[in-house]
């Protein structure tokens, strides 16, 4: 599965549209984890947990995407937009939500 941020793949001819894939995932964020988190960003450092979050829904978000998109016999999403939401009343939930368009691709 090849995936893109642009409408094109180049080189690959797209033969057909197949629909809308998206892919959501929302995690909850460790109250632990938060308060390190946030001592470290004011110290300058790296978040590095927030970092391994977000990197899991992503990777998750992404995974979605494709089952979608296997799903309608496509092997390629183009156009793919990436979004990273705080959800939940204080804020707690991260939401990673990925959007495209299925296609089949080809040479």
């Amino acid at each position: 599965m090849k995936f893109s941020t642009t409408p094109t793949l180049e080189g690959q001819a797209i033969s057909e549209y197949c629909g809308v894939v998206t892919g959501e995932v929302i995690l909850g964020a460790n109250i632990f984890r938060d308060f390190f988190a946030g001592i470290r960003d004011i110290v300058g450092g790296r978040s590095s947990a927030y970092e391994k979050v977000l990197r899991k829904a992503r990777e998750q978000a992404f995974a979605t995407l494709q089952e979608q998109a296997e799903a309608l016999g496509a092997n390629a999403v183009v156009g793919i937009d990436i979004d990273y939401e705080t959800i939940g009343k204080d804020g707690s939930m991260l939401m990673v939500s990925v959007s495209g368009t299925a296609v089949k691709a080809g040479i």
